[in-house]
């Protein structure tokens, strides 16, 4: 019974930086490269099962690098109210107000996107395959992460409200039991964007907008199940797990009147948008001499790295 107590609490302690759940961000990934163009879908198309699978290796990071964390959410409640104008947008202005501790304690997910974006844009300039893919996959899962409104407010995972389990319940199990049947995930084209740090922070405003809808639906509703209604046991990757029945997933995804599929598919368009982006400001290289490139053995080396860590740490808090 203790480990089983120590499992969950590491679970909960670990979803701070758990955006999407590893489907949501493969998924994301996959989708925003049919949104490209011709000319980037030369190389990202034969490459797809990479960005799929890549998407997630910042999360199986967070085993080996300790400043991995902050860099998939902020704490906006932390600076104020909404809009939270005390919060200067620009890094520099912002840390000469904070200071790097106090930014670094409620995260810096915006900046550290402007920083991915910045490298992705020189790895195209240089025509660097590796670079390129590895960057475009990582970009994709820092962006999306910022798509999650829990990952806006300190209260992340319903600690302070006593919802624990809130974000993987939103981020996870919505998403997992019902993209496939239901959701539309075909949106249009990828687009320009001229002032990457301004639609940053407008993803964000938008997350931290819809915090209090996240936790007032599910209490909501909590008060209308019952405790054997709400959860339920699934046999999942050779154990019985608890989660949220599909009933109560179902109810929920409802309640919030289709939430998670619209902050879905913007996060789709905005992965598709940053890498266009960044292939045009690089000034358009032509990518088709780039396909036969093979993968270099770095980026092997690192991908078994990150999967070795992220086997040793399921073991220990449960998760997939």
């Amino acid at each position: 019974m203790k480990k089983w107590v120590l499992a969950v609490c590491a679970l909960l302690i670990s979803e701070h930086v758990m955006c999407w759940g590893f489907y949501g961000h493969r998924t994301i990934n996959n989708m925003a490269v049919f949104l490209l163009p011709p000319e980037m879908l030369a190389l990202f198309k034969p490459n797809i099962d990479y960005l799929t699978e890549h998407a997630v290796d910042p999360d199986k990071r967070r085993y080996l690098v300790a400043a991995e964390g902050p860099r998939h959410y902020i704490d906006m409640d932390h600076y104020g109210t909404y809009p939270f104008a005390e919060l200067p947008r620009q890094y520099s202005k912002a840390i000469a107000k904070y200071g790097a501790d106090t930014l670094q304690s409620h995260g810096v997910g915006p900046w550290w996107l402007q920083k991915m974006i910045g490298s992705l844009t020189d790895a195209f300039k240089l025509k660097d395959k590796n670079r390129i893919l590895k960057l475009a996959a990582e970009t994709g899962h820092y962006m999306a992460d910022l798509h999650v409104p829990l990952h806006t407010s300190s209260n992340h995972n319903g600690q302070f409200t006593n919802q624990s389990g809130i974000h993987g319940f939103w981020e996870s199990r919505v998403p997992e039991l019902l993209a496939e049947k239901e959701w539309d995930f075909w949106i249009g084209r990828a687009a320009y964007i001229p002032d990457p740090l301004t639609y940053t922070w407008e993803r964000v405003l938008e997350s931290a907008a819809a915090t209090d809808s996240v936790l007032k639906f599910e209490k909501q509703l909590t008060e209308k199940f019952r405790e054997d209604k709400k959860y339920s046991f699934e046999w999942r990757n050779g154990k019985t797990i608890r989660q949220y029945s599909s009933a109560f997933s179902i109810a929920y995804d409802r309640r919030l009147n289709g939430m998670v599929e619209r902050r879905m598919r913007q996060a789709i368009l905005s992965v598709a948008s940053i890498w266009f982006t960044a292939w045009v400001n690089a000034g358009q290289p032509d990518l088709v001499s780039l396909v036969n490139q093979e993968i270099s053995k770095e980026d092997l080396k690192e991908f078994e790295l990150l999967n070795a860590a992220w086997q040793k740490a399921s073991t220990l808090d449960g998760h997939e």
